[in-house]
């Protein structure tokens, strides 16, 4: 996932770009950008896999002035994009995951369009957004075309010298929120960018929604689509705690996971609740008031300089991160019963090999873990929360026990079917715990608060959305009038 932020202002925006963009620095550990019009398009992209954001762009944060600008912390992309075609001049960033990038790749190469830019030896994917938009007869003609092609998701910020396009996707699947102020419009993918800047929401745009910020104020381009499937993974583990999506605090969330995962569980008992930071913290705080049990800290996060141990895209560095950022309190942890709240558990090497060992060389008497959702069982297809398939802990289980790849997972899925219990404990004893629970899918909806509808439960489910069009990308039954618009 990457993070999104514009800003249009009646005066010098770029205190607010800087500050707003540095604020999704979670979300992303690849490339930052940031773009900024003054009369003219300046542009500016840095690594920042090893450095903090703050320090690529203090330069370029202190020498330019402008009234719009865009910026963006990217996973993978080097972004923003810029375009000049027969649209005009445009710079763009995105946020998504496009699963039929080759087949829309190899549609625009024999239409003769060319791509600039790379990405890990790879067309970028913002380019190929862009590209595809330019094919449009306008900016929000190219946008919508763009929503009915792309197998995934895509939100995307467009800024153009008379202001900025902000695009949710679709179907929500990733944010988008506007906020304000007296000088200011500002768009963001969370609102953990408002608050410190003087900037109030002022609204969550829908999905499918295009709005054109200007320093006149923001106007509604296409006014989107009524399903919403927004990831639900956000505010397990992806989200900022102080960030809202659709009126729900993150916090109060993982709070709310935590409490039902204590409800459950009446057969142990405990010394002390814990969670694994920083995201299972909230979690486990939750656990603690509903169960009573003290919280504490038998292990913290040595924060400087280390990231989040998931987002890297090697394994050799998120078990560099994971092992060096985790220090155990021997005093704390030695002759207790621990709970440890977790997010989520995906590949499960670091929660084995960098929590759970630390633990009981720490001393610990028992450890039960508690997961905030329920088994990861699909690799994410539209915001990269989760990776291959062949990766999930869940899978390789599955595989052990019925010897063999399977497609019908769906006695995996349900909580009460023994084949569920079976794997479950088989995760248990290869992560060496007391206990395992997950979170059930339907203790999971109720702890965010909004209707299962309304939510994509994809990694837990495998159940998703698709469109006669994007199905045709897919079984690589590419027609060049697609791209057209003419079916």
């Amino acid at each position: 996932m990457s993070g999104l932020f514009g800003v249009v202002s009646k005066n010098n925006c770029v205190d607010n770009l800087f500050y707003g963009t540095d604020y999704h620095s979670h979300l992303g550990t690849e490339f930052a950008g940031l773009a900024v019009w003054d009369g003219r398009f300046r542009r500016e992209i840095h690594n920042v896999s090893d450095t903090q954001f703050k320090s690529k762009f203090q330069d370029y944060h202190h020498r330019i002035k402008g009234k719009k600008g865009i910026g963006v912390i990217s996973s993978f992309d080097e972004q923003p994009i810029y375009i000049n075609s027969h649209l005009g001049e445009f710079c763009i960033a995105t946020n998504g995951l496009v699963q039929n990038d080759e087949a829309l790749i190899s549609m625009l190469l024999k239409k003769g369009v060319s791509f600039n830019e790379l990405s890990s030896e790879k067309i970028n994917i913002t380019e190929l957004i862009a590209k595809l938009i330019t094919q449009g007869s306008s900016l929000v003609d190219g946008i919508e075309r763009v929503f009915e092609l792309i197998d995934g998701s895509c939100s995307m910020l467009i800024l153009t010298k008379d202001g900025i396009y902000a695009v949710r996707d679709r179907y929500g699947y990733t944010p988008l929120v506007i906020g304000r102020n007296d000088e200011v419009w500002a768009v963001a993918s969370e609102t953990t960018a408002f608050p410190n800047l003087g900037l109030n929401i002022f609204k969550y745009l829908g999905p499918g929604e295009i709005a054109f910020l200007t320093e006149d104020g923001i106007f509604t381009k296409s006014e989107g689509r009524t399903i919403t499937q927004i990831c639900s993974f956000l505010w397990i583990y992806t989200g900022f705690p102080a960030s809202s999506y659709e009126g729900r605090n993150v916090e109060v969330v993982r709070e709310n996971c935590g409490r039902l995962l204590a409800r459950r569980d009446k057969d142990i008992n405990v010394d002390i609740v814990c969670g694994v930071p920083d995201s299972g913290i909230s979690h486990a705080l939750g656990y603690a008031m509903e169960s009573g049990k003290p919280y504490r800290r038998p292990l913290v996060k040595y924060t400087p300089g280390y990231g989040r141990s998931y987002t890297p895209l090697t394994q050799e560095k998120r078990d560099f991160i994971a092992k060096m950022k985790l220090i155990p309190i021997r005093e704390i942890i030695e002759g207790n019963r621990i709970v440890v709240c977790e997010d989520s558990i995906v590949r499960g090497t670091q929660l084995k090999n960098f929590t759970i060992k630390k633990l009981w060389e720490a001393g610990a008497k028992e450890i039960h873990i508690r997961v905030a959702c329920p088994p990861l069982l699909f690799p994410c297809r539209f915001c990269l929360s989760t990776r291959s398939i062949d990766e999930l802990a869940t899978r390789r289980t599955i595989r052990a026990i019925e010897g063999e790849d399977i497609k019908d997972v769906s006695e995996y899925i349900d909580h009460t079917n023994p084949h569920y219990r079976m794997m479950v404990e088989r995760i248990a004893r290869d992560l060496e715990v007391t206990t395992l629970r997950y979170q059930t899918l339907s203790d999971m909806i109720s702890a965010i608060g909004l209707p299962k509808e309304k939510l994509c439960l994809y990694c837990w489910t495998g159940e998703y959305i698709s469109s006669p069009k994007i199905d045709k990308l897919i079984n690589k039954k590419v027609n060049p009038e697609l791209i057209e618009g003419k079916i």
